[in-house]
């Protein structure tokens, strides 16, 4: 337990300007504030105005807001990498990377003890100058980190890794881990590209090599041979802050939602959300609505509007609206998607495994179906699927696109309370959402996280 004669620590945050990123941060924020912690965050104002109904303490909690600096090539006013395609997050990077100077300034100002970080490596060059200490705090699983984003990698300079060479493990990887296949390798390609002098690897290794500590949004029970492997490639501590889940939010579900969902049995709807930033070509998109349709159960869909067109409605594939009339919805605008998973007309949760959604997943009492599409959201599904078996993955074919009936198959595997893979899924899954959802569980972690902080 922290020594609560001790002066209270003044942190700051500086997530990467990304929904995905914004939210953990601020819900660790609430954590720290709900201890009596004061909490300086950084962000853009559309970033303000997207989370500031989410600060629980705002007495304690702070937000500074900064302005981005345009950069050539990217939509005018643009603030939040979530409202952009995924083609533009390097131009995004540097204008972000703009703001080291504003930043530094702010920090100057405010003098903290702590800041925590996650893309912006130049922040360790401020530490000794301001005097404070710097915590690299990841958003994204521990597996990820471990397998991409370590010294053991070894991408140089110039060089692009091949698909082989990103497929094998780097040096001492956890033996018992599950690692990306074959024709997933590709989806690591990203680390060694190379944009504004530096490859996306050097920025994130800087990050983690030149921080006085690295910490991560995971538990040990799940990804504890990872954290350790990390420890020791950096040789340096790594602090656990366990899942960081927010408080149960009761704002109440919409109107509109509420009534359409209740007017189902308990537990027969499926929902399937991709978070912020995945946005599907329009084949793909097609093939996965018309996989819903097939399942003959009732579903929501929220996604947003495919690549190449403008609204949810004009990429439907011709007579579907008709034919799952009264059953299914496909809707392109932002959802509640804790209320939605919270409604007990709601029995299995297709998604992205962002992991975000992967916790909130784990926390619902839904059935899981993942469709992952990036690297880590491939080494998320792999570790409900493969380490915790609490998920099913949809199956894939050589192209990396699944197919209707894969989906379909997928889906109707899990809602089947009489189905094998069902069953186990379920009971492993009320396994971990009664560790989980005990109080005692969250406020170990937050006690542990804080008395390392004052460690360092």
């Amino acid at each position: 337990m922290p020594n609560p004669e001790k002066e209270k620590l003044h942190v700051a945050m500086f997530p990467w300007l990304a929904t995905g990123h914004i939210t953990p941060f601020l819900h660790l924020s609430n954590e720290l504030a709900k201890r009596g912690y004061k909490v300086s965050f950084l962000l853009s104002q559309k970033a303000k105005n997207l989370v500031q109904n989410q600060n629980l303490y705002p007495d304690l909690v702070n937000f500074h807001v900064l302005q981005v600096p345009h950069v050539e090539g990217l939509p005018p006013e643009t603030e939040n990498a979530s409202d952009i395609p995924i083609f533009l997050i390097n131009l995004f990077s540097l204008a972000f990377e703009k703001m080291s100077d504003l930043v530094e300034a702010v920090l100057s100002d405010l003098k903290p003890d702590v800041v925590f970080f996650d893309n912006a490596f130049w922040i360790n060059d401020f530490a000794k100058k301001i005097g404070f200490k710097t915590v690299c705090y990841n958003v994204v699983s521990a597996a990820s980190i471990a397998l991409a984003f370590v010294p053991a990698r070894n991408v140089q300079k110039g060089r692009n890794l091949t698909e082989e060479e990103l497929r094998k493990p780097p040096r001492g990887y956890p033996s018992s881990s599950v690692v990306l296949r074959k024709d997933e390798a590709k989806s690591l390609a990203f680390i060694s590209f190379e944009f504004g002098g530096m490859s996306v690897y050097e920025r994130i290794i800087s990050a983690l090599k030149g921080c006085d500590a690295i910490a991560i949004r995971t538990s040990k029970e799940l990804e504890g041979e990872f954290c350790d492997y990390i420890s020791r490639q950096f040789q340096k501590p790594v602090f656990l802050s366990g899942p960081v889940l927010p408080e149960q939010d009761q704002t109440p579900l919409e109107s509109k939602w509420k009534e359409w969902l209740g007017g189902f049995e308990k537990g027969s709807v499926v929902f399937c959300a991709f978070g912020s930033q995945v946005i599907l070509e329009k084949k793909q998109f097609q093939e996965l609505v018309l996989g819903f349709e097939l399942t003959g159960l009732p579903f929501l869909i929220a996604l947003k509007p495919p690549l190449g067109t403008n609204s949810i409605e004009e990429a439907l594939p011709e007579g579907f609206e008709k034919r799952v009339e009264g059953r299914g919805v496909v809707y392109g605008g932002w959802v509640q998607q804790p209320q939605i998973l919270s409604h007990p007309s709601v029995g299995c949760f297709v998604n992205h495994c962002g992991f975000g959604s992967m916790w909130e997943s784990l926390r619902s009492g839904c059935q899981i179906v993942v469709v992952p599409h990036l690297g880590d959201q491939i080494l998320n599904s792999r570790l409900l699927s493969d380490h915790l078996k609490v998920a099913l993955e949809v199956e894939r074919g050589e192209n990396g696109w699944f197919s209707k009936e894969s989906l379909s198959g997928a889906i109707k595997s899990v809602m089947d309370g009489e189905s094998e893979v069902g069953s186990l899924l379920k009971r492993n899954h009320s396994k971990w959402k009664a560790v989980l959802g005990s109080p005692e569980y969250m406020t170990k972690y937050m006690e542990d996280f804080i008395q390392h902080l004052y460690e360092l």
